[in-house]
């Protein structure tokens, strides 16, 4: 019997897909991951930046979802506390709407079914002297204030993705799988490279975490399932800093709806998310007129300062692929998640994952192993991935105001910002690339913002980035920041490292 290349290769590279390469190279199993873009070009790294329990989904008695999620929370904090750390939101009671009586009951089941330790738990606030109040309308007096986490997602994915690869993964960017076809033997997955090269891969298992393409790769399997998906959009904008603490908010509007209003890179208001089904492209997805225009009239109502769409300096969207149960409205539809196995490749799986949330990936990565360990030369009771740091974040889950003065006392020409986003993006690993810098100087051409060659070229060597796009929008943010002359440089920089665009 000839031997296949892997023993598992992973479509999608996505927060599931890098999730699961991690948790099965750290098992022993030689893996490959294929994504046909960039890690996290989709809906991974269109989210609301949130490790939550979804608070809302209790309303629709979605409580196994909602436990699952909020014991995820402090798992995700531990191992990543540089790009994941506790957020307080201030959720205010408004009159003709959710009674108050209500809120705190969900409040008080948040925060006692999810196994909270380390995060504070909920409280009453009056917001005539709390300093969440100072921005608002004066109507709001009373709220209360809970806990949750923000992550920086699209880090969240390459983190994984890097992990696997430590543990000796491959990662295989800008691939996109044309066909899939099974023998007795093992299956051979078949895909495009940039410059329209084939490659062709055997595997004993598959697994299809394609998120909103998932339906479509089991066709280039020639397989079917009975599951539906709803591709529901959701629309993000940034507009600059509306308020000056570091709190968040969660509202309500009188059509039933929620909203976040959440501290975003230092200089900037995050506002979000709508729910709109999405019949285009999942790679197509943009905030529509319509959308923006009622996230601004949504913050009016809370907020003294008004925004129009004309405040937006960004938008965001991404599709999320949710179960089509019936739901009526798409903000009902189900966020949970379906693991379902197709055995037509003669003892040779394919798995796809159906549904899903980002506080959830890990434990979805974990089941989906131990569901193929049958197949698989792995431990089924090695569940390591709750207890192991991603890259860089072995340091205490506290401690990143202490890593950052470590890191601002051994490199004092770094501004303050800079050690700040340097730290959250990278936390101990930021020396590999800082390495034994005396200067600004030491780290080669400065892009702007902070940006700087000694950077670009960890992020190319280690991270798979390739364009502007994926270093100012995906690797960081800077992209709010930096203007057109400054992404041509960057742009014109990297064509001259990277072989692959």
């Amino acid at each position: 019997m000839i031997q296949p290349d892997f023993d598992l290769i992973v479509v999608g590279g996505g927060v599931n897909g890098t999730g699961i390469a991690r948790d099965a190279a750290g098992r022993g199993v030689r893996t490959l991951l294929l994504e046909r873009g960039d890690l996290a070009r989709g809906t991974s790294s269109a989210s609301t930046k949130l490790i939550h329990g979804g608070l809302r989904y209790l309303e629709h008695y979605e409580f196994g979802l909602v436990r699952e999620a909020l014991k995820e929370r402090e798992t995700l904090w531990r191992i990543a506390p540089h790009i994941i750390w506790p957020m307080r939101f201030v959720l205010p009671y408004r009159a003709g709407l959710r009674p108050r009586w209500l809120l705190r009951l969900g409040l008080f089941l948040y925060d006692h079914i999810g196994g909270r330790k380390k995060l504070p738990a909920t409280k009453s606030i009056d917001l005539r002297k709390h300093p969440a109040g100072k921005p608002l309308k004066p109507f709001l007096t009373k709220a209360f204030e809970y806990s949750d986490g923000w992550v920086d997602d699209a880090r969240l994915v390459v983190l994984n993705a890097m992990d696997a690869a430590d543990r000796g993964a491959q990662i295989r960017t800008r691939m996109e799988v044309t066909r899939l076809a099974h023998d007795t033997q093992s299956w051979t997955v078949s895909a495009t490279d940039h410059s329209g090269a084939e490659h062709h891969f055997t595997a004993r298992c598959v697994v299809n975490a394609a998120g909103p393409s998932v339906l479509h790769l089991l066709e280039r399997a020639d397989t079917t399932t009975r599951r539906k998906m709803r591709l529901v959009r959701g629309s993000h904008i940034i507009v600059r800093r509306l308020f000056d603490h570091d709190y968040a908010y969660f509202f309500q509007l009188p059509d039933g709806r929620i909203f976040f209003a959440i501290p975003y890179e230092r200089e900037f208001t995050l506002i979000g998310t709508t729910d709109q089904d999405h019949q285009s492209s999942e790679f197509e997805a943009q905030a529509s007129a319509a959308e923006i225009a009622y996230m601004c009239e949504g913050a009016n109502q809370y907020f003294k300062t008004a925004i129009t769409p004309e405040d937006v300096v960004w938008t965001y969207s991404g599709v999320r692929p949710l179960l089509d149960e019936g739901s009526g409205r798409p903000e009902a539809a189900t966020r949970g998640y379906v693991l379902e196995m197709d055995h037509s490749g003669s003892g040779h799986p394919l798995l796809s994952i159906f549904g899903g949330k980002i506080t959830s990936y890990r434990h979805v990565a974990q089941e989906a192993v131990d569901k193929l360990q049958p197949y698989l030369p792995l431990d089924l009771g090695n569940h390591w991935t709750g207890q192991a740091a991603l890259p860089g974040g072995d340091f205490p889950m506290e401690g990143a105001a202490a890593l950052a003065a470590i890191y601002q006392a051994d490199y004092p020409f770094l501004a303050p910002k800079d050690v700040d986003r340097i730290v959250k993006a990278y936390g101990t690993r930021c020396r590999f690339w800082l390495d034994d810098a005396h200067s600004r100087s030491d780290l080669g051409e400065d892009f702007g913002c902070g940006l700087s060659a000694a950077e670009v070229d960890y992020l190319v060597a280690h991270e798979w980035a390739v364009t502007a796009e994926d270093i100012l929008w995906r690797r960081s943010k800077l992209g709010l920041l930096f203007n057109d002359k400054q992404v041509t440089a960057l742009s014109e920089y990297l064509s001259q490292k990277v072989t692959t665009i």
